[in-house]
């Protein structure tokens, strides 16, 4: 039987870092949570689906995340090949989190638009204005 390894994600050198650094990608968030449902999808669903995002990003997180063990790519032989994209266990088990972040963020971004507008009138009123003397 082995011991589960022990790590801290505060320490430099954590190797579980490299999971921030993939979260801090937005297209992974939003595809992982499209796949969250446990239905699979299609490339172009996918893409239709995330507003904004390019063929060969969308490509490129696709490949990240199946190399991550977070999600299967299926091909099936048909003219023209169909090639469908579904979380694995571990991916479903991030997706609730991805979801509760998602709410949050919905339910909460006004208030962060509030409190930036109120922090940025307060930078404006502090910072010093040069003065309008004439000094000639």
């Amino acid at each position: 039987m082995t011991e589960a390894l022990s790590y801290n994600v505060y320490s430099r050198n954590c190797p579980a870092r490299w999971f921030f650094d993939r979260l801090a990608e937005r297209w992974v968030l939003l595809i992982i949570g499209l796949l969250r449902d446990g239905k699979p999808l299609r490339f172009n669903e996918l893409k239709r689906q995330v507003d904004g995002i390019s063929q060969k990003v969308l490509s490129q997180k696709l490949k990240q995340l199946e190399r991550d063990g977070l999600i299967v790519r299926q091909v099936y032989a048909t003219v023209p090949v169909t090639v469908e994209y579904q979380l694995t266990r571990l991916g479903l088990s991030f997706a609730d989190t991805i979801e509760k972040v998602s709410q949050w963020a919905e339910a909460n971004v006004e208030q962060m638009f509030q409190a930036q507008q109120q922090y940025d009138a307060q930078t404006d009123a502090m910072t010093p204005r040069p003065s309008m003397r004439y000094l000639g």
